[in-house]
């Protein structure tokens, strides 16, 4: 599994509780991935948080699916 999404996630302390983020944003991978699953679109996400894109969202995904795979929940 590539690991490209690093280049769009950072953790920081002292941004959002350490919380996985796109860097630059307080936009957590969390906050991406329950908008997905209240069914909003990419186009939708995008609309209303403009310094997003489709990487940094596919980005997000990807992070989730490698802590899964590793057994990881942070």
């Amino acid at each position: 599994m590539s690991k490209e999404y690093l280049h769009y996630i950072e953790t920081k302390p002292d941004v959002m509780v350490g919380k996985p983020c796109i860097k630059g944003t307080r936009i957590t991978v969390e906050a991406i991935l329950e908008m997905l699953a209240c069914g909003m679109s990419h186009s939708e996400i995008i609309s209303d948080f403009p310094s997003l894109n489709e990487a940094k969202i596919r980005a997000a995904l990807m992070y989730a699916a490698h802590h899964i795979a590793k057994g990881s929940a942070a």
